[in-house]
């Protein structure tokens, strides 16, 4: 396997170009509507620093003899990550993989600069449109923690459900149970919740 050198570049207008799609693509989705909506600075620093180490493997490895097979144990990495990392939501993995695949898109090449930017619009717009607080308004979402580990949280969610409606004051559509700490009698929950 050889690696690039600098007369692997002798153009470096088109990667910086897709370098700035990129970034412009990354802040947008990440800073511009998930931050701004969302408020978890943990995710934002996680999906942007992704984002910039992403693309940088990917255009080091479009210059180089990279093999299938070196490329599935990259993603077996990414997996271990994943595995070993605290469950996310759907709506924090689903901004993740859209910085992450904002990365792959610029940074493959074999693609115009005007498919790369239509592509990372599409991302982008999707993202704006689809999780917008004014085309899904009905129900919200919270995470919250229990001092005390209720008995029906698991047995009877109908009873659970009017028990977190009661203490928290909407009514609870919905709860998912994200962690159960019988030693410090504590649970996490996310609660999907309509204000009444």
């Amino acid at each position: 396997m050889s690696f690039p050198s600098l007369q692997d570049f002798p153009d470096a207008a088109p990667l910086l170009a897709r370098l700035a799609i990129d970034l412009a693509a990354m802040l947008l989705l990440v800073f511009g509507l998930y931050y701004r909506r969302y408020r978890d600075k943990e995710l934002v620093t996680a999906a942007a620093l992704f984002n910039v180490f992403i693309f940088a493997v990917l255009t080091v490895l479009s210059k180089v003899d990279f093999g299938l097979a070196a490329g599935f144990g990259l993603f077996a990495i990414l997996a271990m990550f994943t595995l070993r990392s605290e469950p996310i939501g759907k709506t924090e993995i689903t901004y993740f993989f859209g910085s992450v695949g904002i990365a792959v898109i610029c940074a493959v090449q074999g693609t115009t600069l005007p498919f790369v930017a239509a592509m990372t619009s599409l991302v982008v717009g999707g993202a704006w449109i689809i999780d917008h607080p004014r085309v899904l308004q009905s129900v919200d979402g919270i995470r919250i923690t229990l001092d005390k580990i209720d008995g029906h949280a698991l047995s009877d969610p109908a009873v659970m459900r009017a028990e977190l409606s009661r203490r928290l004051g909407v009514d609870v559509m919905s709860y998912q149970i994200t962690a159960l700490d019988y030693i410090n009698d504590m649970a996490r929950l996310h609660v999907f919740y309509r204000k009444s």
